[in-house]
């Protein structure tokens, strides 16, 4: 089984955005199904959840059982401060301005799903997988684990026409723009096919990863 669960939250309060629940709902659909229309992802698309605590159940439940794939995507604000970086809510408060990634990072470490696949399109999204406990300098990710983030610890995740850069490539390699020769659309595929698109801008995604084997995010007719 490979379940996947889709958050965008537009709805804060003093920083509104515009393009995070159109992006999520686009991914969740295209994940749904493969591109010959089989079943891929059970997808659950969660929009505007208000508050740190309900966030946090869902990707508590997310990452609970023995899935196959545990996928989470994200898009919203993120924040960065001494303490570490966090996934925002709508209810955030001065050093409690949501799920912290450090959180996340713990409960994927020990879900028992064979792999787990962490997208983030959201500012200072580097920071994930990088715990402040060890400095924020090494990566600790158990095997089987995949992190694609938009944009560097220290960077923002620009929005363009209301839309995440980010997501908007992100569709587009899973829409067949990162198959390989078989029509296997990989995590590192897409994470390459976003790094060359996008060129001279100065967000840069990030891809960390403890893996013996990509998994297939999705399937299309292949290319040749």
């Amino acid at each position: 089984m490979k379940k996947a669960l889709v958050i965008g939250i537009n709805n804060y309060p003093s920083s509104p955005l515009a393009g995070c629940i159109n992006d999520a709902s686009a991914f969740a659909s295209i994940l749904e199904k493969n591109g010959d229309g089989s079943p891929n992802f059970a997808t659950r698309l969660e929009t505007d959840v208000p508050t740190k605590s309900e966030l946090k159940a869902l990707i508590v439940e997310l990452f609970f059982g023995n899935s196959d794939i545990a996928l989470l995507y994200f898009s919203g604000h993120g924040h960065l401060n001494e303490i570490g970086g966090y996934v925002v809510t709508p209810d955030y408060k001065r050093y409690d301005e949501g799920v912290a990634m450090d959180e996340i990072l713990t409960l994927a470490n020990k879900s028992k799903a064979k792999d787990k696949i962490i997208i983030l399109d959201c500012c200072h999204s580097g920071a994930f997988g990088s715990p402040t406990i060890a400095g924020g300098t090494t990566a600790q990710i158990i095997e089987g684990m995949v992190v694609l983030t938009a944009s560097r610890d220290s960077e923002t995740a620009l929005e363009v026409n209301g839309h995440g850069l980010f997501t908007n490539l992100l569709l587009d390699a899973l829409q067949g723009g990162a198959a390989d020769l078989r029509g296997h659309i990989t995590p590192g595929g897409v994470y390459a096919y976003i790094d060359q698109a996008l060129g001279p801008w100065d967000q840069r995604p990030i891809f960390k990863t403890n893996v013996s084997r990509f998994t297939s995010l999705r399937t299309v007719t292949p290319p040749v």
